[in-house]
């Protein structure tokens, strides 16, 4: 067994992190919500598809569920800056002018998002905001934008990723207009460990996939994270894939659920003009969509495991517990149901406690339980419900879904590996 410190760089982390400002926009008190244009359309964006997909918002109700921002990505500016530096949006995708397409999102009770790079482009080789983030942010404020998704492409390592990202949270913090600051990092530099100073969320992971492999890649690589998300700073594991065909019904509910259990920001990514009724009714599930949004703002995380089975749990105000039981067994097996259990002890409740069960996507009770509750699960599916003792107690709500001994990390700058 050898020790050595680790390198400087990382050894001062924690201690540049605390001297460094902290991003005062006040937003994300609870998980953001809206709509993103890349894993529908990617760089085929226009004006004409930005409207469509406000009016949609609206129409369908998505904004009513809670959907309120939309979200320009990548392909929106000309290929070169102008002459005084400032980024220019593309005259061919917004004939009208970005201003017209803000100003119709605004117009339509939305909040407007747009996009932009942390290295020197972005990922379709357009101007990125490096060396620029004072005037990028100015630009993003005099547009009225309320929401930046800053990507990580075209970042050479020696470039410090929170010097990259601290100075896009320092110019907008400099522009007074609240904007929210969605790091879309990869999960590049453990951003869990440091960015709740600096952005409003940080991805845990790289891009998920229209897949079911994709999805569960996505959040394998969250989980355990539920610890350093707090209100204003969540764990992202990037978009949801509900409404893709990538993924059967069944598979988009448990996805959804598990999302919503761990806090993360639920952005749709599937084409609004050809969503399913059945896709609509996930991403609308009022007390599905309840717990994401539960003001206690403690994310939920994996508290067993057994094979291919597995019970996701997490606190909600008032001391109830939100749990999602998930069954992820090949989807060739000759049984496709298998019965996931939680218990009272896992979830912090005395073993004798009287409790009522309800079933979040079917908005009912199932009854009232003591010990444990156990319900048969499908294939890829996952069942959600939520658990209200009938004698409530304030410590319930102190419960955490981590281990005791890791609610507080070692300093960086005394950490040793071997």
């Amino acid at each position: 067994m050898r020790s050595q410190q680790l390198p400087l760089a990382a050894a001062l982390l924690t201690a540049y992190i605390a001297c460094v400002g902290a991003l005062n926009n006040g937003l994300a008190r609870t998980p953001h919500m809206g709509y993103n244009t890349w894993n529908c359309f990617a760089g085929d964006i226009n004006e004409n598809i930005i409207k469509s997909t406000a009016d949609i918002m609206v129409k369908s109700g998505l904004i009513k569920a809670g959907y309120d921002y939309l979200v320009i990505d990548d392909g929106w500016s000309e290929l070169d800056r102008g002459k005084d530096g400032q980024i220019i949006a593309s005259k061919a995708r917004f004939p009208s002018g970005i201003q017209h397409v803000a100003d119709y999102v605004h117009s339509k009770g939305l909040k407007y998002g747009m996009y932009s790079d942390a290295g020197s482009k972005t990922c379709l080789g357009l101007p990125g905001s490096r060396g620029n983030e004072e005037l990028d942010a100015q630009y993003f404020a005099d547009l009225g934008v309320d929401f930046l998704k800053y990507d990580n492409c075209y970042a050479p390592a020696s470039d410090w990723i929170v010097d990259r990202y601290s100075a896009m949270r320092d110019a907008l913090n400099r522009t007074g207009r609240p904007i929210l600051f969605s790091m879309c990092n990869w999960g590049a530099g453990d951003p869990w460990k440091w960015a709740q100073k600096v952005g409003n969320s940080w991805r845990t992971t790289q891009d998920i996939e229209n897949s079911w492999d994709g999805m569960l890649r996505c959040l394998d690589n969250t989980i355990g994270l539920s610890r350093y998300a707090e209100p204003g700073a969540w764990n992202d594991p990037d978009m949801l894939e509900v409404g893709n065909s990538g993924l059967l019904e069944n598979e988009q509910r448990s996805h959804f659920a598990l999302w919503c259990l761990l806090k993360s920001p639920l952005f749709i990514g599937a084409d609004l003009r050809k969503l399913s009724k059945s896709a609509l009714e996930i991403l609308t599930a009022t007390e599905v969509i309840a717990v994401n949004q539960d003001p206690l703002g403690v994310a939920g995380d994996l508290i067993w495991k057994e094979g291919p089975t597995e019970v996701y749990a997490g606190p909600l105000k008032g001391g109830s517990r939100a749990v999602v039981l998930f069954n992820r067994h090949s989807i060739t097996t000759q049984y496709p149901i298998s019965n996931v259990t939680v218990t009272w002890e896992q979830l912090g409740y005395p073993s004798d406690a009287q409790a009522t069960v309800r079933d979040l996507h079917a908005g009912k009770d199932v009854g009232v339980f003591a010990e444990a509750f156990t319900a048969g699960v499908d294939i890829h599916d996952a069942v959600m419900v939520k658990i209200t003792p009938l004698k409530s107690q304030q410590k319930y709500e102190e419960w955490r879904p981590w281990p005791e001994r890791h609610t507080m990390q070692p300093s960086l700058a005394s950490t040793s590996f071997a």
